[in-house]
This record gives C-alpha cells, sequence and structure tokens, in this order.
C-alpha cells in the first residue's frame, strides 16, 4: 500500500493506493479564527454594546474583502468563530478585527485620542481541513476548528494573545516566535497607535489617514513608527508567503 498526502489550490490531497482501486480523499483547506474578548464581564455595558457593534460591522466588511465571502459568528456575548476560505489573509484579518475593537473607549476627547486600551481580544487562528460545514459556523467541525479552538482554550492559562496553529509542525514553531514578538509589541499600543494601525491594515495611505482622523500626516507618522507598523508589515508578508508556499498552489 502506497500513501501520499500533498497540498494544492487549498486542498488537501490524500492518495491510498494498493491492490485495489485506489482512493482519492480531499479536503479543503480553511482558516478558522476562534476569540474571545477580554475581561468582557467587567466592561461596563455601553463598552460592551459598542464593541459588539463594532465587531458586527467588522464582519459584514469583512465578508466583502474576500472571493469568497468569510463568515463570522458571535455567541455567548463576548465570543466570535469565523471562516477565511483564504488562508493567506487570516493574520491580516485578525489584526484588524484586534485593532478595530482596540481603538474603542469611551472617552468624547476627540484631540487626544492616545487612551489606555480598553477592549482586547484572544484569538485563535487554525489551518486545516474541514469535514462539514453547517448554516451555523459552531455546528461544524473539522481540523481547522478543532485546531482554533484547543488552542484558544490552551491560550487562557499562558496569557497569549494571538496563536497559529496548522498541520506543519515547521510554520508553528516559526510563527509561534514570531507572533509572540507580535503580543510584546500590541501590549504597547494605545487606542490612537491601534486606529493607526487598523488603517493602514486596510491600506490607507498617511494622508488618507490624516484626513480621516483629523490630524496632521507627521502625527500619523509618529503613530505608525510608535506602533511598530514596519514590523507588522514584515510578518504579514511573511505570513502570506509562507501559507501560499504550503497551502496553495498560486
Amino acid at each position: 500500500m502506497l500513501i501520499s498526502l500533498f497540498y494544492k489550490s487549498n486542498n488537501l490531497y490524500l492518495f491510498i493506493i494498493s491492490f485495489k482501486p485506489y482512493f482519492l480523499y480531499i479536503w479543503n483547506m480553511i482558516a478558522v479564527l476562534s476569540a474571545d474578548l477580554l475581561s468582557s464581564s467587567t466592561y461596563p455595558k455601553e463598552l460592551l454594546e459598542l464593541t459588539i457593534g463594532k465587531l458586527n460591522r467588522e464582519f459584514g466588511d469583512l465578508s466583502k474583502l474576500t472571493h469568497t465571502p468569510s463568515e463570522f459568528e458571535i455567541y455567548r456575548g463576548d465570543s466570535f468563530q469565523g471562516i477565511i476560505y483564504d488562508p493567506s489573509d487570516a493574520l491580516r484579518l485578525a489584526l484588524r478585527i484586534k485593532t478595530a475593537v482596540n481603538s474603542l473607549h469611551l472617552e468624547n476627547d476627540k484631540i487626544n485620542r492616545a487612551f489606555k486600551r480598553q477592549v482586547d481580544l484572544r484569538m485563535a487562528i487554525g489551518i486545516g481541513s474541514y469535514d462539514f460545514k453547517r448554516e451555523s459556523i459552531l455546528e461544524s467541525n473539522g481540523q481547522a476548528f478543532q485546531f482554533s479552538g484547543r488552542t484558544l482554550d490552551e491560550m487562557k492559562s499562558d496569557g497569549r494573545k494571538i496563536r497559529l496553529k496548522t498541520p506543519d509542525n515547521n510554520i508553528n514553531d516559526e510563527f509561534e516566535t514570531s507572533l509572540l514578538l507580535l503580543d510584546t509589541l500590541s501590549e504597547k499600543w494605545s487606542t490612537a497607535s491601534a486606529e493607526v494601525i487598523y488603517y493602514l491594515l486596510n491600506e490607507f495611505k498617511e494622508t488618507e489617514i490624516a484626513a480621516e482622523l483629523g490630524i496632521s500626516q507627521s502625527a500619523v507618522n509618529q503613530r505608525k513608527k510608535a506602533a511598530g507598523w514596519e514590523a507588522i508589515d514584515v510578518l504579514l508578508k511573511r505570513y502570506k508567503t509562507v501559507i501560499n508556499q504550503h497551502f496553495s498552489d498560486e
């Protein structure tokens, strides 16, 4: 018997060849993002409502960005799970969601926007196959769901904010280190820093961000540097390259 396993076009193929006719199993490769709000029980009602509203708007916007619309579902009031059909987009979309809520605050000062972050997320990206998908994401199952859900559970005891789990241990080891550094970097963000990173993730230019926020371009540039955007951009490019090499033939 000969068993062969390979990836092509976001699919995982398994050939089993024996004296009997061969069998071919195909699993679609997807990314599943599981997340929960940190310390949400301490949020004032107004902040929690603001956060849930922001998440729902982001989910709606994200569904329009990819060839196959991503799908997200909030459950328990402070957790959500989503499917991203192109795994190479998963880290950028995860950071977009993170920075969207990191930038929220209840202050009314529109000039000084650099407040301490009041909202944060714990997020786990799982890349793998899925066995079946039902109308509710929460009732779907497969390798990607298991990787994401189990990794999120493990993170509750070690203080990590974002992690990646794939079928490839070399990829896991590489991004275990780089995402830990990202955790360290993002811990220093103010709401103003997160806001600028959010717009950069949406491919706004500095002048466009300045107009959106009503500040100078130099102020945008300062916040961009303080937030560590250059390192984040390098990480995103590396992630996309590695994931495309292993889980896509494009």
